[in-house]
Parts: C-alpha cells; sequence; structure tokens
C-alpha cells in the first residue's frame, strides 16, 4: 500500500505540474497589458560592431537626447559585464495610434571630431539597437528570394565617397489583444515586472494590447529648412516623407545639422505573447543547425561505442586469464609477459608537481560544475535570452558557490597522494581559489584597459571591478577554505596495492608518448566543432543562441567521449609499463583545448575577416584564451577523475600476495 500511495501522490504531482504548465511561461518577461492611447516608450541599447566588438554607448554619436535627460535602466551584473548600456531615447509612441512625419530635433551643426567621428562608425559598421516592451527592434531585408532578419539598424552607410546617416525611422509595432484568461499566470523576469496585469472586467469596452513584434525600416531623406521653422519636439513635420530604404538623398556635412524624424504604425498581429521571440530565435539556417548537430551526434556516439567495446574486452579479457592461473603461473606469467602488471608497485606513485594537479582537477570540478548547472537551467527555460545578461550572472554565481566542490575535490585528492596526510590543505585551498579566477583577472584586467582606452561600454566600470573583487575573496575564497575543511576530514581513497621504494624504469618507448596524448583531443573536439561554430557566431557575429537543450546532449556527450579518451590512453601507456599515468590522463582529454584555440583562429581569419584594429584581435585572443583555458580544465578533470577511478579499479580486481 506505501508504494501505491507514493504511486498516486506522484502521479498528481505531475498532473498538477502538466495542469499549471498551461498557463506558465518561464523564459521572457512579464506581459504588459496597455490601453490604447498609453505610453510607449523605446529605450537604446549601446551600439554594436562585427568589425570592432567593441560597443559603445548610443549617446556618443550627436542624437537626440529626450527631454527629460538621459537616464540608466536598472541592469544586472551580467548585463554590464556583456557592455549593455540601456538608457531613455526621444522616441515615444501611444499604443495603437499611427503617426507620421514626427519631429524629433535638429541638431547642432558637425563639429570636425563628431563629423570625424560619425564616418568612422559608418565605416566600422555600427549598429543601433532599440527596444520597446524587451523586445529588439527587427529589421527585415530581401535578399534574392529570401527575408533576412537583422536585430537593430545601421547608423549610416557609405555610396563612392559619401556618407548618408539615416535620420528617419518607420517603426512598426505589432500588438495582441489582451486576453485575461491566458494570461492567468505567468513567470518571468524582465523591465515590465512591477506591471504584471491583475484582474480586468470581462467583457469591458475598452480593450487592452500586448506588444508582440517590433519592426524599424532605416531610411535617409532631405529636409526642408522651410518646414523646421516653429516646429517643436514631436510635433508634425510641415512637408510629407517618404520612407525609401533602397535610396540616400542627404550625404552628411561638417558644420551642417542634422534633421532626426519618424513615424510609427500599429499593427494587430496573431502572434501570440509567449511566441514573440520567435521572430529572433527562429534565424536562417536553422535545419542546417539541427541537422549538423544531430549527424556530430551519431557519429561520435557510434565511434565512442566503438572504443568502449573494444576497450572493455581487452581489459576483461587480460584480467580473465591472470585470475584463472595459479599463484607459479602467474609469477611465471609476470617473469614472460610485459605490460600493466609488472608497474603494479609504481602505478600509485605520486606525480611530480602534485600541489598543481589537485589545484587544477579543483578548478576543474568547480567549471564542470558551474557548466552543468547553467546549461540545464538554460535547457529548462530559466535563462531566456529575453532576460538579457541573466546567463553570465547565474554563471558567475554558480561558479562561486560550486567553490565548495572544488576545496573538497582538491584537498580530498591532495591527502589521497599523500597517502591521508592532511598536513598543507589550507594551502591547496587557498591556491584553488585563486588559480583561475587570478588567471582571469589578470586577462580581464589586460582587455579592460584597452576597452578603457577606446572608451567602449565594454569596459567594466571600476565600482563593478571593486564588486567583483568582493564577492571573490568575500564568498568564493570563504566557500572554498569550507569545501578544503570538509575534505581534510573526508577518509582518504585508499590505494589497493603498495608502492615500491624505489620507482621502476620505464622502458624506452617507440614513440613520444605526449605526441598520442596531444593527438587525443581530436575525438573530443569531434563532437562539439559544429556546435562550437554557432557558439562562436552568438558570441562574435551578434546572432541569438538558444538550443541549450542540443547544446546540453552535446556537453553530455562531451564528458563521456573524454572520459573514454582518457581511460584508452591510460590504458595504452600502462600496457607499455610508463606508469606516470596522472597528468598524461589530464591532457589526453584536456588537449581538445589546443584544437578549440587553433579553431578560434581559424574563425579568425575566414569568418571574422572584417574584424578591424590590433585592439579588436586583441580582445578576441584574450576572451578565447580564458575560454579555452577554463575548457582544458574542466575536460582535463573528466578524463582525470575516470583513469582514476579506472587504475583503481582495476589493480583492485586483481589478486596479488
Amino acid at each position: 500500500m506505501d508504494s501505491f500511495a507514493r504511486l498516486k501522490i506522484w502521479g498528481f504531482a505531475l498532473l498538477l505540474i502538466l495542469q499549471l504548465g498551461d498557463g506558465f511561461y518561464l523564459p521572457g518577461s512579464y506581459p504588459h497589458k496597455y490601453g490604447v492611447g498609453d505610453s510607449l516608450s523605446v529605450k537604446v541599447n549601446s551600439i554594436t560592431s562585427i568589425e570592432t566588438e567593441m560597443p559603445f554607448s548610443y549617446y556618443s554619436l550627436p542624437f537626440c537626447r529626450p527631454t527629460e535627460g538621459v537616464k540608466d535602466s536598472a541592469e544586472n551584473l551580467g548585463e554590464i559585464l556583456m557592455g549593455d548600456r540601456i538608457e531613455n531615447s526621444p522616441y515615444k509612441f501611444k499604443m495603437f495610434t499611427n503617426e507620421t512625419e514626427i519631429f524629433l530635433c535638429q541638431t547642432k551643426p558637425l563639429s570636425a571630431d563628431d563629423f570625424k567621428l560619425m564616418k568612422e562608425r559608418i565605416d566600422e559598421m555600427y549598429q543601433v539597437n532599440l527596444i520597446l516592451d524587451n523586445l529588439p527592434a527587427i529589421r527585415y531585408t530581401k535578399k534574392e528570394s529570401f527575408m533576412v532578419r537583422w536585430t537593430g539598424y545601421p547608423v549610416g552607410i557609405k555610396v563612392q565617397d559619401a556618407y548618408y546617416l539615416f535620420n528617419h525611422l518607420k517603426f512598426t509595432v505589432l500588438v495582441h489583444k489582451y486576453e485575461e484568461a491566458n494570461m492567468a499566470r505567468v513567470m518571468g523576469t524582465g523591465d515590465a515586472a512591477e506591471m504584471i496585469p491583475t484582474g480586468g472586467t470581462p467583457g469591458s469596452e475598452t480593450p487592452g494590447y500586448m506588444v508582440v513584434g517590433f519592426e524599424v525600416v532605416p531610411c535617409n531623406f532631405v529636409h526642408n529648412a522651410k518646414s523646421l521653422k516653429d516646429v517643436q519636439m514631436y510635433g508634425k513635420y510641415k512637408s510629407p516623407i517618404k520612407c525609401d530604404p533602397t535610396t540616400v538623398a542627404l550625404p552628411i556635412k561638417e558644420n551642417e545639422p542634422i534633421v532626426f524624424t519618424y513615424e510609427v504604425t500599429f499593427q494587430e498581429s496573431d502572434i501570440k505573447w509567449p511566441s514573440r521571440w520567435d521572430a529572433y530565435l527562429k534565424m536562417e539556417g536553422s535545419k542546417v543547425h539541427w541537422f549538423s548537430i544531430m549527424n556530430s551526434m551519431m557519429v561520435i556516439t557510434f565511434l565512442a561505442g566503438i572504443v568502449l567495446v573494444i576497450f572493455l574486452r581487452t581489459v576483461r579479457r587480460d584480467l580473465t586469464r591472470y585470475e584463472e592461473l595459479d599463484k607459479e603461473a602467474q609469477a611465471q606469467m609476470n617473469e614472460e609477459l610485459s605490460g600493466w602488471k609488472l608497474v603494479v608497485g609504481d602505478v600509485f606513485r605520486a606525480p611530480t608537481n602534485s600541489a598543481l594537479l589537485c589545484v587544477m582537477v579543483g578548478n576543474g570540478v568547480q567549471i564542470l560544475g558551474m557548466a552543468v548547472v547553467t546549461v540545464l537551467f538554460a535547457a529548462l527555460g530559466f535563462m531566456s535570452p529575453a532576460s538579457r545578461g541573466t546567463l553570465l550572472t547565474g554563471m558567475l554565481v554558480f561558479f562561486m558557490i560550486l567553490g565548495i566542490a572544488a576545496g573538497y575535490a582538491a584537498v580530498r585528492l591532495w591527502r589521497t597522494m599523500g597517502c591521508g596526510d592532511g598536513k598543507g590543505w589550507a594551502s591547496v585551498s587557498w591556491k584553488v581559489a585563486c588559480f583561475f579566477p587570478g588567471i582571469a583577472f589578470v586577462i580581464l584586467t589586460t582587455l579592460n584597459f584597452l576597452l578603457w582606452g577606446s572608451h567602449s561600454t565594454g569596459a567594466i566600470p571600476f565600482s563593478l571591478f571593486v564588486v567583483l573583487i568582493l564577492l571573490w575573496f568575500c564568498i568564493s575564497v570563504p566557500l572554498t577554505l569550507i569545501g578544503g575543511y570538509f575534505g581534510a576530514r573526508a577518509p582518504h581513497i585508499e590505494y589497493p596495492v603498495r608502492t615500491n621504494q624505489i620507482p621502476r624504469e620505464i622502458p624506452a618507448q617507440k614513440y613520444p608518448s605526449w605526441l598520442l596524448v596531444l593527438g587525443a583531443g581530436t575525438l573530443p573536439f569531434g563532437t562539439l566543432f559544429i556546435e562550437l561554430f554557432f557558439i562562436m557566431s552568438s558570441i562574435w557575429m551578434g546572432r541569438v543562441y538558444y538550443v541549450f537543450g542540443f547544446l546540453l546532449i552535446v556537453f553530455i556527450l562531451l564528458v563521456v567521449v573524454c572520459a573514454e579518451v582518457s581511460l584508452v590512453l591510460t590504458y595504452m601507456h600502462l600496457c607499455v609499463e610508463d606508469w606516470k599515468w596522472w597528468w598524461k590522463s589530464f591532457f589526453a582529454s584536456g588537449s581538445v583545448a589546443i584544437y578549440i584555440f587553433l579553431y578560434s583562429i581559424n574563425y579568425l581569419i575566414f569568418d571574422l575577416k572584417s574584424l578591424s584594429g590590433p585592439v579588436s584581435a586583441t580582445l578576441y585572443l584574450g576572451y578565447s584564451l580564458l575560454m579555452v583555458l577554463a575548457i582544458m580544465l574542466a575536460t582535463g578533470t573528466v578524463g582525470f577523475l575516470s583513469s582514476f577511478w579506472f587504475v583503481h579499479y582495476l589493480f583492485s580486481s586483481v589478486k596479488l600476495d
């Protein structure tokens, strides 16, 4: 009866979750109900370019400013680290009220510096990023027979030797009628969190609307000086404006002002509010993306299966033959045969630089745990692209919390190598807390000086630097020390065999063992190189990455392949009487980082050919180096721990005197 009662409880809970799922929507922001005529405010983000990878403030260019002054919107830690600077803008709409020829402002005559800066931003293909109700502005262009989607619009365009600024914007806001019944239960995060709709009278005569789309068409037009007389901001421009995105007419010139205008059209759409991000996520090439990932998974799964079958059969045959013999025959077999049975007295001899290995394994456990939890949460929809900065913020939080696991793993491995000696656990814990974060701090500080010198919004403010240091030393370091304390109190792992006093001489090898170790990284690289292309494109090409479910599958597959590759390489080294397997098992799977870095250089040369300037290239290589180091520690830890388990199991299974 107890089991039947538990089954009923689980069934009831499942039905409850499914029922709640009808009204729940995790990713994105709260729906905001607007009445006809309600004010809508457009926000601006940093202007960005794939040519330089350095974001700048929208108001660094001579654009119109809001009458109430420039105000920063609330930002989380991840947004600031990503270079987002969300501010208010002078563009204002009224719900379901179409307006045309709206005069915004006339700037002061362009100074020589502003004129030069404007030309540089146009040459570097900078994009203006607008946001309405947490939706980025999207632009459609026709390429051959299909439409291409872009987020934002270019600052301007160069035609021959003249520079043209897009000074007129044609906005289209897609709205969907607010449906009270479908919005009863909604969760999320976003700018309009404080305005979640509560109640409402069914059948009310004044309908409410939700924003489900935000499109923009940039144009260049010639303004009429006579039409500017006595026209105030948001007043009616006295001449008709024809927005034709295919033609340009008025180049910018030094010592001449720029006139900005806009128009807005509201259209009722069938798009539901939970589906409003589909236009941003379903970009072109998605079929190739899914097919490539599936193909990669099938190929790597097949290869990993073959490796696993061969490996298990070989080890099982050796163990069976060895254990079926009596002691006299085993002694004779040891004299006649070479292989892993002859290194029984040296296989658990502590490696050189054992403290460094323990520290790297501890940091690897921390990074691996952070990656697993982050990808899992993102795959479940808790870190949607609609919530800017949430992913990076979550990674930092999970990394700090998992300092406990890092300290525990490093100190316990340290005690195991020292045969239970717990002296020095505090020193090992401190090194774990400072090794990878210290390297990351040095790289980011160096890159930040470059961004500071360029006046980019990608530069981390000094106040945030102080906050990050406080988080490091006030949260991450103490948690790592706590983990190390528990690791020092936990029982160390007992070796199944004794270690000889004098180390056994390793026979001369036909080929350098490290060459095989470095080459082993090609198989793990094969599991992720296709997915790596899409991740790199989302980071450096301004695309939205959203297939976290597939990323989770590829990540699990990568862990399995890293473990198998390291096991096979460790077994091969033991078979040739090479008992120095510790570091080699780490780098057998960790060497995938070398190929990822080479791929990053290849991506820089062939896919980011337009990347201009040494500062941009240095930023790219610096961030790539940090990413590669984290991947090396995570994959190397997987390989080492799997090899350690294998060696311990292998020699525990052999009957010895």
